[in-house]
């Protein structure tokens, strides 16, 4: 992060060359960095296993809850409050709120040892989700509630062209390579042989992708953020709380409900998480590049690239106290227990 913000304060035509070309309103270094770090993590999944994911209820509605009313919710308390007068930054920072993670969320989860099936459902729904409800909540928050609350309102035009571009690149085609990967390979060299060859051979440049992509986007947008470092604060500590809070609430849920840890952690990374691609590129195209709106989108990722790498060793640390805490999820207690007689 460091080596990114000087090169980009350094050198300010390095970052003028990096955003000349875009792919679905992003940096095509970035976007090339995104893909090559999902990849991987997509082709570790087991597409046949997703069924299973798909059973678990509480799972799906609990991420639809927090995702799509909670967290929302909590972002625009927090833009108000911390913001009140700043209405540039505050609608960036709810535009933030409304952008739900599609992207780093399955290499935050597979660091920390989350369920990788589950993520891959999640992030499947969470982008279906996006598509129709992004412009949705945008006028909701932007305009109906702070009506209703007295307070001032913005004027949106969202476009769900430039969401479904979005959706498509950043999660379709990681998403179909991954699935061939795995489906192809698995006929092809049985599972086992296929995991235990292939996958340490592409596995690493999820790693690769990630550090990769922090740095560029660091780069991208270093001279923005050391010339106005103030406003940079202002926007920063309410996106840490938001991330914190998100993520340990999101744990206690899991705990509460007994999912485990694996699912736990999936859930937690899934809402804390935020499209920043999209966040960014709507910014942008509805309120122009120079934009307090795009600050906002800009600071995002500075803050919760970092936090979320933090809250990988929380989660890794937190996984002792959901020991013995995963409900069954397949089979009731009393077919199990007989099951297992029986054996």
């Amino acid at each position: 992060m460091g080596f990114g913000l000087l090169l980009g304060a350094a050198l300010p035509v390095f970052g003028e060359a990096l955003e000349s070309v875009k792919i679905a309103g992003v940096s095509v270094p970035i976007a090339i960095g995104l893909l090559v770090m999902m990849y991987p993590v997509l082709a570790k999944v087991r597409y046949n296993e997703t069924g299973r994911v798909i059973s678990d209820k509480r799972l799906i509605i609990t991420s639809l809850v927090i995702n799509w009313l909670l967290a929302p919710a909590f972002m625009f308390a927090l833009a108000w409050i911390f913001l009140p007068d700043l209405p540039e930054y505050r609608t960036g920072l709810i535009i933030v709120g409304l952008a739900r993670c599609i992207a780093m969320v399955l290499i935050w989860n597979d660091l920390a040892c989350g369920d990788r099936e589950a993520a891959a459902v999640l992030v499947a729904i969470n982008s279906v989700f996006q598509v129709f409800m992004f412009g949705l909540l945008g006028w909701f928050y932007l305009q109906l509630l702070p009506s209703w609350l007295g307070l001032e309102t913005t004027s949106t035009d969202f476009s769900i062209w430039a969401i479904t571009i979005s959706v498509l690149v950043f999660l379709g085609i990681p998403l179909l390579a991954g699935f061939l990967t795995r489906t192809i390979g698995e006929a092809r060299m049985g599972r086992a042989a296929y995991e235990n060859k292939v996958l340490p051979v592409i596995g690493p440049w999820a790693l690769y992708g990630l550090l990769f992509t922090i740095v560029v986007l660091f780069a991208l947008q270093g001279d923005q953020v050391l010339s106005q470092p103030l406003d940079v604060v202002r926007i920063a500590v309410p996106l840490l709380i938001y991330f914190v809070v998100t993520f340990a609430a999101s744990m206690v849920i899991g705990w509460i409900l007994r999912m485990g840890y694996e699912r736990s952690t999936t859930l937690s990374f899934t809402a804390a998480g935020n499209n920043f691609e999209l966040a960014i590129a709507v910014s942008i195209a509805t309120f122009g590049a120079a934009s307090g709106q795009a600050l906002a989108g800009v600071v995002g990722p500075l803050i919760e690239v970092p936090v979320l790498v933090g809250l990988v060793y929380v989660a890794l640390w937190a996984r002792k106290f959901f020991r013995g805490r995963a409900m069954p999820i397949s089979a009731p207690p009393a077919r199990a227990s007989a099951a297992t007689t029986t054996r």
